[in-house]
């Protein structure tokens, strides 16, 4: 009999704790965040790892960060579901959007809220005396630092308001092109390793604020027109419930008064950025149009008429969308 009360009581106790392990919250699962490393990834995590722990303190949500050495890494990890949302430049946006199942969370802003804009820039080492003019020359006289494929300001942009209305190939152009990051690239330039180099007004930001010494030994010689800054991508089939806290987070973060919001301003500035606010792709049609223009100059270059047809009725369904996108405004 007791034997029996013993085993009976030791039932209740098991089923009692799977009770309540069965009741117990389950971990949320692992998003991974990704951060394309234009600059590198120490200092990549230096800036975007405050974020993220607030991210996940304020949503209850696991969202740990994924580096990626290039955009078209970190295209092809939202292609294949690695990554889940992300830090992504304009071109990589549009290319997330429209390859990588991406959809556009948010576009950064500036420090009044409204639309951030940043410039590419062409560097050369301060006191060399090249011009722009002087490159416009080519003759294979220089050596050139261009940026990722998928970089707007440091590819798309130089070859859409530099090289390609001047009818300019960089391969023919300069003695040697080489691509690499913003920061590879600034270094290169202030070390006198390469002559002309691309990268950006936010790059520069950080060289001044983190490498002062380097940035000063270089100089500006061009400036494009304003660029659409980054974006916050998501893919399309995340979670709804997800999407709304990630939007709750990021469009209030840095907003208010007290000691948090002044602690999430200190985040934002670290990151060179205002803060967080509603975007769809519509945004980046500048940077849509820039890579239509480019695609039909490179086909119209190369002679082949199926390609140079291709090109050009990409280019006009590019640009009837972002007709589209003006009227609905």
């Amino acid at each position: 009999m007791i034997r029996g009360t013993v085993i009976a009581a030791n039932l209740v106790v098991a089923g009692v704790a799977l009770a309540l392990f069965g009741c117990a919250k389950a971990a949320p699962p692992v998003l991974n965040f990704s951060i394309a490393s234009a600059e590198d990834q120490q200092s990549m995590q230096k800036v975007w790892g405050p974020l993220l722990d607030d991210l996940n303190k304020q949503t209850g949500l696991n969202v740990q960060p994924h580096y990626a050495g290039n955009y078209t890494a970190q295209i092809e990890a939202m292609k294949f579901n690695q990554v889940q949302l992300g830090w992504f430049p304009a071109l990589a946006t549009l290319q997330a959007v429209r390859r990588a199942d991406g959809e556009v969370l948010g576009r950064i802003t500036g420090a009044n809220g409204q639309g951030m804009a940043y410039a590419s820039v062409l560097l050369v080492k301060k006191g060399s005396g090249i011009t722009l003019d002087d490159v416009l020359k080519c003759g294979k006289k220089y050596s050139f630092g261009i940026g990722d494929a998928q970089s707007t300001s440091g590819t798309l942009a130089p070859m859409a308001y530099v090289f390609i209305p001047h009818n300019i190939d960089p391969q023919q152009c300069f003695t040697v092109v080489r691509q690499s990051s913003h920061q590879a690239n600034l270094f290169a330039a202030a070390n006198g390793v390469l002559d002309v180099v691309t990268n950006n007004t936010i790059g520069l930001v950080f060289a001044k604020r983190e490498n002062p010494a380097v940035a000063d030994k270089v100089q500006v010689i061009w400036t494009s027109p304003p660029l659409p800054e980054s974006s916050i991508v998501v893919r399309k089939d995340l979670d709804p419930a997800i999407k709304a806290k990630l939007k709750a987070f990021f469009f209030k973060y840095g907003a208010g008064q007290g000691p948090e919001a002044d602690h999430e301003r200190q985040v934002m500035k670290a990151l060179a950025y205002g803060g967080f606010g509603p975007a769809d792709v519509s945004y980046l049609d500048p940077v849509a149009q820039m890579d239509a223009s480019n695609t039909l100059a490179q086909a119209r270059k190369s002679g082949d008429a199926a390609k140079i047809a291709a090109a050009q009725k990409a280019y006009d369904a590019q640009m009837a969308e972002i007709a589209s996108h003006k009227a609905g405004q």
